[in-house]
């Protein structure tokens, strides 16, 4: 008769991780290794596409406070980060506005201007995407790697009681913690990328949102030769009258702004009229 198996060492868990890879053998072995790599690759994706998406929104919220304050288009470019997204949405407008004017048989510069852009922030589109495939591929695939692992495992423990003649615990408690821990490791692995490829999608959305409206503020103005320019925070401050005045764009229309300057006293009028206002009229 054989002889029993050593007991293992005192504090060593006979049913962990190594015992089961080294009980599993290869295959085990390479079903781990398979979701090792595809974990470390998934949260390398993640975290670079994060760092990506937080550049680009730097570069809007700059784009937004300085651009709109230059005299002309190049000017305002020249004050952007060279290899931004928002630079690349400039230069390609006025480069496309230079080739129109050497078009042979032009087309509408508004068509033109529109096509150009759009291909623009659709290539910026294009390489905030990259990568995202395989953290779809991982969420995707992960489990039924996990599950193979598990197939592996549960069949291990069934050739071990056929070889005993009985179900011992002793013959099949290996086999079957192995198959549950490739299960376990599946679904860790298949999990935080699912979450990580919604996560940057939404995020994607929304820095594409604010690209776009960019590139609509670009055409717009140059369509207009400059008459069209968006009005920033600042500027409007700085615009702002002290006191109530009528609106250039809409006659007799007001607009109210907070009136800095120290009220005087009501000056007394003839009996029996009623008190003015001097920017109201006549108040009962």
């Amino acid at each position: 008769m054989a002889a029993p198996a050593a007991p293992p060492p005192s504090g060593e868990n006979p049913y962990g991780i190594m015992q089961a890879l080294s009980e599993g053998g290869i295959v085990a072995i390479a079903t781990f290794s398979i979701l090792v790599i595809m974990s470390a690759a998934s949260w390398y994706i993640l975290f670079t596409k994060l760092f990506e998406q937080q550049k680009i929104m730097n570069q809007g919220k700059r784009a937004r406070e300085n651009f709109w304050r230059s005299n002309s288009l190049r000017e305002g470019a020249a004050k952007l980060e060279k290899n931004s997204a928002y630079r690349q949405v400039v230069d390609d407008g006025l480069l496309a506005q230079e080739q129109h004017l050497k078009l042979t048989d032009p087309i509408d510069q508004h068509e033109w201007m529109t096509g150009t852009l759009s291909r623009s922030t659709s290539a910026i589109n294009s390489r905030l995407g990259e990568g995202l495939a395989l953290l779809a591929t991982v969420g995707s695939t992960a489990p039924f790697v996990g599950l193979f692992g598990t197939v592996v495992g549960i069949y291990r423990a069934l050739v071990k009681i056929g070889a005993s003649g009985q179900a011992s615990i002793d013959a099949v408690a290996g086999p079957v913690g192995e198959a549950l821990i490739m299960t376990a490791l599946g679904l860790i692995v298949a999990v935080p990328a699912v979450m990580a490829y919604n996560w940057l999608i939404r995020r994607n959305k929304a820095v594409m949102e604010d690209l776009n409206a960019f590139a609509a503020q670009i055409h717009g103005h140059m369509m207009s030769g400059g008459a069209i320019r968006p009005v920033t925070a600042a500027a409007a401050t700085s615009s702002a009258p002290s006191k109530v005045t009528a609106s250039s764009t809409s006659p007799g229309a007001t607009t109210v702004v907070k009136d800095t300057t120290v009220p005087r006293a009501p000056t007394a009028t003839t009996q029996g009229t009623s008190a003015t206002n001097p920017t109201t009229g006549p108040r009962t």
